[in-house]
C-alpha cells in the first residue's frame, strides 16, 4: 500500500494479553505497527480498563473478558482480535454498536484439536492414563484386559465443521468407521456418513466427540437423558465448550459403568490462572483423562493463530477490510491509487446510505468506488473519493443520523 495513513501506524496502540505468540508482534512490526504492548497474563477490573483506555486495538485469548463496562472504558478501541476460536469472552453486540470489529481464528488450531481427540481415543481404549499413573506409583499392571485397538471401532462426531472433519480424516486413517451429526447437511470426508439425528449417532458410536459452538442450543446438549442413550461402555470426548456436557450426569454414568471412559478438555468453570486450584466432579475417576483446555495449545497452532488474527487486524487498520469479522458486515474494497478512503459505521436503518451520498455530493466530490454491507444491526460503508478536504467532509458524515463511527483511513 502506497497511501499515507491519516493516523500514523506508530501512534496506533496495540495491547496483547495472555502471552499471545511472538508471531503476532513480529507481524505487526513488519507492517509498521511498533507501539505494541504484550502481557503474559490476563487482566480484569480497573487494571484492564486502565490498560485499554488508550488502546486502538487489543488481542485476547479466553481469560480476558471484554464486557460492556470494559468496552465503554475504551473510547479509542477500533478492533479486537480473539487469538483463539471462541469469541464468547467479548460482548459482540456492544462492540458492534461502538463500531469495534472483532476477529478470531476459526481454522488455525483445527489440526491440533483433532490430533488431541485421536490421542485421547487411544488413551481411553488402552487405559493409558490409569496404567501410567500406576507405573508412577510403582505398580506393574501389564495386562491386555480392557485394552482395545481403535481399528474397527465407530467414532461419532457431533459438529462436522473444520475440526470435526479433520477428526474424521484421522479416524478413518486409523481404520475406524466414521458417522457424524450436524444441524446442516455437510459433505463427508472419505467414507464418513452423516446420520439424521444425534440420537442415531449416540446409539451406534463407540466414541462420541463434540465439536460444536457455545450457544443456547448446545448448553447441556449431553444431558443425563442423552448420556443414557449412548452405546453401553462407549467413550465420551469433549474438546468444544465447557457447558456442552452435564458433568454431574457424566460422573454418575462413569461410576455405574454406562460410560466406559471420558476425556474432557473444557469445563463449565475453569481457573482464571494457572495458580488457582482446579475443581471438577470428574477428578479421581478411573479411565478419565482431564486436560486444562489445551486442545489448541500447540506451538504450531499458536504461531498460526498469531499470524492469522494479527493479519486480519492489520488489513482492517490499513484497508478497512472486515473479512473474517464475527460481529460486523464483511467487506473488502481494493485500494485505488491517488484516492482518499473513508470508513463509515452506522446503525442499520433506512436512508443512511442516501444521506451519506447526499453529504458527499454537496461537496462536489467524485466517488471512485463505494461498498456497503449490513448485518441486522450495523451497516458499514467503505468509499474512495478524490476530495482533498476530507476533514470537513468527515465532520459532516459524523453528523449523519445513526452514525456510530466515521474516519478517514488515508
Amino acid at each position: 500500500m502506497t497511501q499515507q495513513l491519516s493516523f500514523p501506524k506508530d501512534k496506533i496502540n496495540i495491547v496483547l494479553f495472555e502471552g499471545i505468540h511472538d508471531t503476532a508482534v513480529e507481524n505487526f512490526r513488519r507492517f509498521g505497527y511498533t507501539s505494541v504492548t504484550r502481557l503474559p497474563h490476563a487482566l480484569q477490573g480497573d487494571e484492564l480498563s486502565d490498560m485499554l483506555s488508550t488502546a486502538h486495538m487489543v488481542g485476547v485469548r479466553s481469560r480476558t473478558k471484554l464486557t460492556k463496562e470494559v468496552l465503554e472504558a475504551a473510547p479509542k478501541l477500533m478492533g479486537i482480535g480473539c487469538f483463539c476460536i471462541g469469541t464468547n469472552q467479548v460482548d459482540l453486540t456492544v462492540a458492534a454498536k461502538r463500531g469495534i470489529a472483532v476477529f478470531n481464528a476459526p481454522h488455525s488450531n483445527t489440526r491440533s484439536v483433532a490430533e488431541l481427540v485421536i490421542a485421547e481415543s487411544v488413551m481411553l481404549y488402552r487405559g493409558l492414563a490409569d496404567k501410567s499413573a500406576a507405573a508412577h506409583a510403582g505398580q506393574w499392571k501389564k495386562t491386555a484386559a480392557k485394552s482395545h485397538e481403535l481399528r474397527g471401532r465407530t467414532i461419532g462426531i457431533v459438529g462436522y465443521g473444520h475440526i470435526g472433519s479433520q477428526v474424521s480424516i484421522l479416524a478413518e486413517a486409523f481404520g475406524m468407521t466414521v458417522v457424524y451429526h450436524d444441524i446442516m447437511p455437510k459433505l463427508p470426508m472419505g467414507n464418513a456418513r452423516q446420520l439424521g439425528s444425534l440420537d442415531e449417532v449416540l446409539a451406534v458410536s463407540d466414541i462420541v466427540t463434540f465439536h460444536v459452538p457455545q450457544a443456547a442450543s448446545t448448553k447441556n446438549l449431553m444431558s443425563a437423558e442423552r448420556i443414557a442413550q449412548m452405546k453401553p461402555g462407549a467413550m465420551l470426548i469433549n474438546a468444544s465448550r465447557g457447558n456442552v456436557v452435564d458433568i454431574d450426569a457424566l460422573r454418575a454414568a462413569l461410576e455405574d459403568g454406562r460410560v466406559g471412559g471420558a476425556a474432557i478438555d473444557v469445563f463449565p468453570t475453569e481457573p482464571k490462572s494457572n495458580d488457582e486450584p482446579f475443581e471438577t466432579p470428574l477428578r479421581g475417576l478411573p479411565n478419565v483423562v482431564l486436560t486444562p483446555h489445551i486442545g489448541g495449545s500447540t506451538l504450531e497452532a499458536q504461531q498460526n493463530i498469531g499470524v492469522e488474527v494479527s493479519t486480519k487486524l492489520i488489513h482492517y487498520s490499513d484497508l478497512g477490510s472486515t473479512i473474517g469479522t464475527v460481529n460486523f458486515p464483511e467487506l473488502s474494497l481494493p485500494p485505488h491509487e491517488g484516492m482518499h478512503r473513508l470508513l463509515h459505521v452506522h446503525e442499520n436503518r433506512p436512508g443512511v446510505l442516501m444521506e451519506i451520498n447526499r453529504v458527499v455530493s454537496a461537496t462536489e466530490t467524485n466517488i471512485a468506488a463505494q461498498y456497503l454491507q449490513t448485518t441486522a444491526e450495523v451497516g458499514y460503508v467503505v468509499m474512495d473519493i478524490n476530495h482533498q478536504h476530507t476533514d470537513q467532509l468527515l465532520e459532516s458524515l459524523r453528523q449523519v443520523k445513526g452514525t456510530l463511527r466515521a474516519r478517514v483511513l488515508y
